[in-house]
């Protein structure tokens, strides 16, 4: 048995935002022995935009990462949310408030500054940290040593077998660990089908030189979405006002007869213009800039609640737990919460034991899970309320962003706002698990 906590081997798969700040974490509290375990060849993430909220920048300026992050990102100071047929404004939400409110700014950035801020962040630990890229792990066992099968891709007959103290699943939406957890406890939960897809797009400042409308929204700082019946497009810059980031959600139409395992598609530019063929003029301009070939449609898919997120020895983080819809911006953010959480709860064993090491992830869910699926579900009501056709729902929507452009009343926007803010940004999860750790520990 290991000596002390920190002498206990970890071995975390997938090297997503979840699994980055889970080994980073760890690595900050002095474990020794973090091994981290990857399918793909690299962390050559090409990615799209991902916001940069406080909540998130809070964990990562602990974990000494986020300066750099912040130097690539952009500041946003407002938003606007505008008819998608007219480009008329719905409302208009300031968002300078929210440094001075939360201590961290607003930012968007692009996923590879996010992601590769990260990783630089764990190369600093060398002696702590080993990654295993090209490598898939399978057929997961839990006991007081969990342990999975490594196969490395590009060498199959050297699979072996890997024994941990600790088995951090950060293997995202198609989580192995998660099936044999659910199958191994009778659980039945499966990934639900949204019925929505995404186009991610970015277009580069070179492309729309002699287009100034487009120009002063990539030079500004505010987030625009632009919003029709079950469709939306969200947009702001990144990277240092080089990149304009847009993002759709629209009805799924072309993976209804694909397999749960099918996520991406290639797409057809056609198709994606005529899906928002009575959008406004600008948006067209803009959504006609992506070359050919270049078309590609994400599935939008979640997963039902869990009971648990933990057996024996063997913790599930983001993806694999609480997937969500975009529509908060929060799924990058929770994946890093979890993280930082993690690294708490670990830090605080009292012993090495296999039944506290279980304790301390069960303070882990504790902390976390109720927070998690409140925003999975808080996303998904913000889109219905986004997408709403004609009717008396979208009418009393639109009464509310009249009576905002008034300064009165919430924002049909969860997103943007206040109250939805403050759940989502004055939470900091990890200075809970550290101060309620002996309580929630004794607890459970």
């Amino acid at each position: 048995m290991a000596q002390t906590p920190q002498d206990l081997k970890i071995a975390i798969l997938g090297a997503g935002m979840g699994g980055l700040t889970c080994a980073l974490a760890l690595a900050k509290e002095g474990f020794k022995h973090i091994d981290v375990y990857e399918n793909a060849h690299d962390l050559g993430f090409v990615g799209a935009g991902i916001q940069l909220a406080p909540n998130m920048a809070r964990v990562l300026d602990r974990l000494g990462v986020w300066k750099p992050i912040e130097a690539e990102a952009v500041n946003i100071t407002s938003t606007s949310v505008r008819v998608g047929a007219s480009d008329s404004e719905l409302a208009h939400v300031p968002l300078e408030y929210i440094h001075d409110t939360y201590g961290y700014p607003h930012m968007v950035g692009h996923r590879s500054s996010l992601a590769g801020h990260l990783y630089q962040g764990c190369l600093q630990h060398p002696d702590q940290i080993r990654f295993h890229f090209a490598t898939t792990a399978s057929d997961t066992t839990f006991g007081p040593k969990s342990s999975f099968t490594a196969t490395p891709r590009d060498h199959p007959e050297q699979a072996y077998r890997v024994e941990a103290d600790v088995l951090l699943a950060c293997d995202g939406i198609k989580s192995q660990s998660r099936v044999a957890m659910l199958d191994l406890l009778g659980i039945k939960a499966g990934v639900k089908d949204t019925h929505q897809a995404a186009y991610r797009i970015m277009i580069h400042k070179d492309q729309i030189k002699d287009d100034p409308e487009l120009l002063e929204l990539m030079n500004g700082n505010r987030v625009t979405r632009w919003i029709g019946e079950k469709r939306h497009i969200i947009a702001y810059p990144v990277s240092n006002n080089t990149i304009y980031n847009l993002s759709t959600t629209q009805p799924d139409t072309h993976f209804a007869a694909a397999t749960n395992a099918t996520y991406t598609t290639r797409g057809d530019k056609s198709v994606m213009l005529g899906v928002f063929g009575d959008f406004c003029p600008m948006v067209q301009r803009m959504l006609n800039y992506v070359p050919e070939g270049e078309v590609c449609e994400w599935k939008l898919r979640v997963h039902e609640p869990l009971p648990t997120w933990v057996h024996e020895t063997v913790a599930l983080v983001g993806d694999a737990c609480h997937p969500t819809l975009p529509h908060l911006a929060q799924g990058a953010a929770q994946a890093i919460e979890d993280g930082g959480v993690i690294g708490a709860v670990l830090s605080k064993l009292p012993d090495t034991t296999p039944a506290s090491i279980h304790k301390a992830l069960k303070v882990y869910e504790k902390v976390r899970k109720d927070r998690a699926y409140a925003i999975v579900e808080l996303a998904a009501a913000s889109g219905r309320a986004l997408h709403l056709g004609e009717g008396a729902a979208k009418e009393e929507r639109d009464r509310q962003f009249a009576a905002l452009r008034q300064g009165k009343g919430p924002v049909p926007d969860k997103w943007a706002d206040a109250d939805v803010q403050k759940e989502l940004y004055g939470v900091d999860a990890t200075k809970i698990a550290l101060e309620q750790f002996d309580e929630l520990f004794a607890s459970v």
